[in-house]
């Protein structure tokens, strides 16, 4: 079942956030200040792309009349290896996107309200694109659906790969909590199927089967469908990969339990 937005509290309960190294701290936050104990077992590590050639690329992406970031992490690395300009034709795949964008300057970034590639596929200004040049710019693999989509409308598509997704490192901090301090009502929030693929290579399998054992809040139906494949039985749809649409799912399935 999909469940609403909603302030609930989380009482205690343990929630497991599977956001990389760097890249969970608003998470985390979201989770203390609903109650909750956030604990932190990374679904992958990113790894910045800094070369001559990179840099050449990234400059000359944001030249395009169109500039998508794939994500926040897309758009802070970006703008580490370049300062983005203020009038940036951006567009963020998502809200947390968008708003990464504007904590870098940019003014005025377009987001859809659905989170995902098919909500950035349904935006007016990437409609018509024959002849038009559009930089996709994020990590190596993931979102094939985007760029073959803008291909087939005609885009001039430049694409820069500028961080890497690579496995986490776990070792006992991770795994030991996972063994012993995970109560039955505990949940981990998911919100990519590669972190989910990560963690079923690095985990030991005691430690695996026991992250399975608790609810599962996804943040799509796809990933819902993965979650599933992977051994969750306990699964809550979340609106969106928001962090504030995951915890208010955590929430919402904490208070209806």
């Amino acid at each position: 079942m999909t469940q609403p937005e909603a302030p609930h509290n989380l009482h205690g309960r343990v929630v497991v956030i599977t956001r990389p190294v760097g890249a969970a701290a608003a998470m985390m936050r979201r989770v203390r200040a609903a109650g909750g104990q956030p604990l932190h077992v990374p679904g992958m590590a990113l790894r910045t792309i800094d070369d001559a050639a990179t840099r050449a690329a990234l400059a000359a992406a944001l030249r395009a009349e169109r500039v998508i970031f794939t994500s926040p992490a897309a758009v802070r690395v970006a703008h580490a290896l370049q300062p983005l300009p203020a009038d940036c034709p951006a567009i963020g795949v998502g809200q947390g996107t968008a708003r990464a964008l504007s904590r870098a300057g940019v003014r005025a970034p377009l987001a859809p309200s659905r989170q995902d590639s098919e909500g950035v596929l349904a935006l007016p200004a990437l409609q018509s694109l024959r002849g038009t040049s559009v930089a996709l710019i994020g990590g190596e693999g993931g979102r094939g659906l985007l760029r073959e989509a803008l291909v087939a409308r005609g885009a001039e598509l430049r694409e820069v790969h500028v961080y890497k997704r690579v496995p986490p490192r776990l070792d006992r901090r991770h795994v030991e909590p996972l063994l012993h301090a995970l109560p039955p009502d505990a949940c981990v929030l998911l919100s990519s199927a590669e972190a989910i693929g990560h963690l079923r290579q690095q985990l030991p399998p005691d430690a695996w089967a026991a992250l399975r054992g608790i609810t599962a809040v996804v943040s799509s139906p796809r990933l819902r469908a993965i979650a599933r494949e992977a051994g969750w039985t306990r699964l809550v749809l979340a609106r969106s990969a928001l962090p504030a649409d995951l915890v208010a799912a955590a929430g919402a399935d904490f208070a209806a339990s």
